[in-house]
């Protein structure tokens, strides 16, 4: 598909693209073409991509490490009441996402559009 049709579909900058796509590239999970009928394509299923491969590849890493209460890193000297719950929840959240994968994106998306 074309940057400036996925862009246009996607209601997003073309420049915002080109560096999404860059770190998308990098990461592995697309991969591109020149030339008048180039584009980006997954480079693997999307059944084989899961969701947080996509985040951590633009984002990084994002698990936290700071402590929710004090701001420093956690464990430094101790843990807040707080660690456990937030931990908790924290990996569960990476959990869900790291088993999404882009097919799943795309039923969903998929149904939702055969509902409106």
């Amino acid at each position: 598909m074309s940057a400036r049709v996925i862009a246009a579909s996607m209601n997003i900058p073309p420049s915002f693209l080109a560096q999404v796509m860059r770190d998308l590239m990098a990461a592995g999970l697309v991969d591109a073409t020149t030339g008048r009928t180039g584009g980006y394509r997954l480079a693997r299923p999307a059944t084989g991509i899961s969701v947080l491969e996509v985040i951590e590849s633009v984002e990084g890493d994002g698990r936290r490490i700071a402590c929710v209460l004090r701001g420093s890193p956690c464990g430094r000297d101790g843990f807040c009441d707080a660690h456990a719950v937030f931990f908790a929840a924290q990996e569960a959240m990476l959990d869900r996402l790291r088993t999404a994968t882009l097919a799943d994106l795309a039923r969903s998306h998929d149904a939702e559009a055969a509902q409106r």
